[in-house]
């Protein structure tokens, strides 16, 4: 069985783009081969099935005796682990090698040792807690034994001698002589105790106590006792039942003391020697207790996960039909179109298991139900798939966004964490766990390390992609790395910086040709840096989130083709992705042209760096049909027919917001007015027919359902008001969006801008002091200080700072690049596989 450990997600990612082409089967499986046939298809674990006695109670259903008895095996089992828990033991699940699954006739043998586990343990229970209970009276009278000492004489035993004649043996014979009574009693209860004493005798008694130092444990709870030894003296045998009844109330436990000394000792040499052969038999029997369960550990997880394997089939045959004449089981199930093959071999491995002479088989239906979505990951696309499912599980067959998240994802995270040295950090805890996952796996750290180990390929591509940022941005720690040399050229004299040592470093004056590749070092010197940074970060911030959302767009055409609604191309796609690239495309394009047309090495006047225009002013005038006065010596426009180019599309993109609006409404308008005349439920009747060893015939006939939300297109349903109102929806939400999402991919350029700076005031503030100081004491306090600096980048700039690009990232997927394609009304496919039900994930 070990070759069909697929249970879905286990599989190479073939099938990440669409999700998995899904059958819904019926299946006809024989009485004395469907537990068999059912044990198969959970090691297979590629069977979602449907349950068809929805409408039946639970203890009606045919397989719920066997259910109750598998309940009460777990009981024992959870009885059995909760006293391996009390004695330390730690039962481990089992992570692979399970055991097969159990024959129906093992129940028997798996009862009958469970039973006998689970009445030893309870029996060498109860022995246990006599023996402790017992062992707690004798230390107890052995402390009023020797306690006692202190509050007689020599003298007060003769008196006693004298005059008692039954004191704490016989009070019935006391005839008001003075007696007393001794025991112990909890230390919190004491002083109420006195109280009551001093009540019920009207202050005719003397209470003498002692507080006991040995540590006594509570048999039954385990718990430390606090107790107080102590001796009431009397006069009177009315008085010493009161006494005795307040003891009794207050959980007094009363011992008898000799008066004598000598017969003390006596005693206590008598209780000691029952003390040691107390002990030895309880020393017996919690060895013989810890041999059972030691026997038992080593068992309970193999019968664990029999018993759960066990539930789970018959679990399952409960979701099966009886026809009436009880000559075989129907099930459907969702099955993947490539896993029927594995199906049809399980059904006949089972048959095969107790050599029926009916086969069991399949039949593949047609059907209007939705079925569900089921992508194959592997172990790098699993937590970038879970990530999307976080938001919502993608609809049948329509385009899974995780495919290229596994890019996007940690690029744009990159750009908001674009630092060398702690994308380094990130990058190397990722490849940690990436290398060492065969015994992280393991490893029980709770719910918290379960996200972060599952994510270890995430961060490893987010450390790695922002070792790449931090490349482009020339940054390591907040400091700059010179790899391609300076490319700018110094066109100021000594005597112009001595007279005016505030001067603003600005190499755009005079460089030495484009730099290769991210930002020239010398801007670590430049005392407006910010100023560059601000701008170069917020324009990159721009384009990207335009390149993003266009993208997003693009992907609806592969869900209108591949659902054949190639009108809504023309309809949907045309208008949006115009609209976005006539507007917001466009001032991407501006930024790009202004950056080669304003360039530091250009000679014309007009065309200088300063007169390059702002492009946010630019496009705020275009939208307002405004125009800007330029400056002396400088042009309006970028290029001659700006002005005009710019009409137009204004005017193009307006036009798109009726386009979106009107168009689909109209479309389906048209389709109900020409769609030909017939049944809104279309209702198909297929008869089966079972040959049975007998010669009888079974006639099974299976109504089709009526059209579902999945098989066909959601509007058919509605009314046109209805898909009216929900299109002007759409249209706002579209319009409005395409400017607040624009907006919010500006987080890209605030984040970036943040880390930076924080980065560079943690250097400043703490680093840059260590390093200041000279000397042997320098030395030593840099030691410390550096310590400080590593723990704040740890825990600040790679911890909080990563968490929170994370949660920006994470946004800008699920709302401003998602909401352009995916709809997410889909449900998972869970199918019925043993892993999932063995494997257990420890939460906090």
């Amino acid at each position: 069985m070990s070759k069909w450990w697929s249970c879905g997600s286990n599989q190479e990612s073939n099938s990440i783009f669409r999700s998995e082409v899904m059958s819904l089967v019926q299946m006809y499986l024989q009485p004395e081969a469907a537990y068999d046939t059912i044990a198969a298809l959970g090691e297979v674990g590629c069977v979602q099935f449907r349950d068809l006695n929805d409408k039946v109670n639970a203890q009606q259903r045919k397989f719920i005796g066997e259910v109750r008895r598998c309940d009460e095996l777990e009981r024992r089992i959870r009885y059995v682990t909760a006293e391996l828990n009390k004695e330390g033991h730690k039962v481990l699940d089992l992570m692979d090698d399970f055991p097969p699954s159990p024959q129906p006739r093992e129940i028997i043998d798996l009862e009958a040792h469970l039973e006998k586990t689970e009445t030893e343990i309870m029996e060498l229970a109860a022995n246990n807690l006599n023996l402790q209970t017992s062992f707690l009276e004798l230390s107890e009278m052995i402390q009023v034994l020797e306690r006692t000492d202190q509050f007689f004489s020599d003298q007060e035993s003769h008196n006693f001698d004298l005059n008692k004649k039954g004191t704490h043996r016989d009070p019935e014979q006391s005839n008001g002589h003075l007696g007393f009574v001794a025991g112990v009693i909890s230390r919190e209860r004491e002083y109420a105790f006195e109280r009551m004493l001093w009540r019920i005798s009207r202050g005719n008694v003397f209470v003498r106590r002692c507080d006991v130092d040995v540590a006594l444990t509570d048999p039954k709870t385990g718990n430390v006792l606090h107790k107080s030894v102590f001796v009431v003296f009397f006069q009177g045998d009315q008085l010493q039942a009161r006494i005795r009844k307040v003891c009794t109330g207050f959980h007094a436990h009363m011992y008898p003391c000799p008066s004598s000394h000598a017969e003390r000792q006596e005693m206590v040499r008598n209780v000691k020697t029952r003390l040691d052969d107390l002990q030895a038999i309880i020393n017996q029997t919690s060895d013989h207790r810890t041999c059972v369960l030691q026997a038992a550990l080593k068992q309970l997880p193999r019968w664990s996960a029999m018993v759960k394997k066990m539930k789970g089939i018959y679990h399952t045959l409960n979701l099966f039909n009886v026809d009436l004449g009880s000559k075989c089981l129907i099930g459907e199930g969702w099955v993947p179109k490539r896993e029927l093959e594995l199906v049809e071999v399980a059904l006949a491995a089972g048959s095969a298991c107790v050599g029926s002479t009916v086969p069991s088989f399949i039949n593949v239906l047609d059907t209007k139900k939705e079925p569900p979505t089921h992508f194959r990951t592997n172990k790098f696309t699993r937590g970038f798939q879970n990530l999307i499912d976080a938001y919502g599980i993608a609809g049948y067959r329509e385009v899974n966004p995780g495919l290229y998240t596994c890019i996007t994802f940690p690029f744009l995270f990159a750009v908001m964490f674009g630092d060398m040295g702690h994308g380094t950090i990130l990058f190397l805890l990722g490849l940690w766990m990436v290398i060492d996952e065969k015994r992280l796996a393991k490893k029980r750290g709770g719910e918290i390390w379960t996200i972060f180990f599952a994510g270890r390929y995430i961060i490893m591509l987010m450390g790695l992609f922002a070792m790449y940022t931090g490349f482009h941005y020339n940054d390591i720690f907040s400091k700059s790395i010179n790899v391609f040399g300076t490319h700018w050229v110094n066109v100021y004299n000594r005597t112009t910086v001595l007279t005016n040592p505030t001067l603003t470093l600005n190499p755009s004056v005079a460089t030495r040709g484009v730099y290769p590749m991210g930002i020239d070092p010398i801007w670590q010197s430049a005392s407006n840096k910010i100023i560059f940074l601000n701008t170069y970060k917020m324009k990159l911030s721009i384009i990207f989130g335009v390149l993003h959302m266009v993208f997003g767009v693009c992907m609806s055409v592969e869900n209108f083709v591949f659902f054949k609604k190639y009108a809504y191309i023309f309809l949907q796609f045309v208008p949006q992705v115009l609209f976005l690239l006539l507007m917001f495309g466009y001032m991407c394009f501006m930024m790009f042209y202004k950056w080669v047309k304003y360039s530091p090495t250009t000679d014309v006047t007009a065309d200088s760096p300063g007169c390059a225009p702002s492009v946010l002013i630019m496009f705020i005038d275009m939208v307002l049909f405004k125009t800007e006065t330029a400056l002396p010596g400088c042009e309006v426009n970028m290029f001659p027919i700006q002005r005009n180019l710019e009409m137009i599309f204004l005017v193009v993109a307006l036009l798109c917001i009726p386009w979106i609006l009107l168009g689909k409404p109209l479309y389906i308008k048209y389709q109900r007015r020409n769609r030909p005349a017939g049944p809104l439920v279309e209702v198909d009747e297929i008869v089966e027919k079972i040959e049975v060893t007998t010669g009888k015939e079974i006639i099974i006939t299976e109504v089709a359902e009526a059209h579902e939300s999945g098989g066909h297109s959601e509007e058919d349903d509605e009314p046109m008001s209805e898909i009216w109102i929900h299109q002007a929806i759409h249209t706002i939400e579209y319009i409005l969006s395409t400017i607040s999402h624009t907006a919010s991919y500006l987080r890209l350029w605030a984040l970036s801008l943040a880390h930076a700076q924080l980065s560079e005031v943690l250097w400043t503030m703490v680093l840059a002091m260590g390093l200041q100081m000279e000397g042997y004491t320098g030395a030593i306090f840099l030691f410390f200080i550096f310590a400080v600096w590593e723990f704040f980048t740890i825990a600040i700039m790679v911890m909080m700072e990563g968490l929170s690009a994370f949660l920006h990232t994470l946004r800008l997927h699920w709302v401003e690049f998602m909401s352009k394609f995916y709809v997410g009304n889909g449900y998972p496919f869970t199918p019925f596989c043993f892993r999932d039900i063995l494997v257990v994930i420890e939460d906090d």
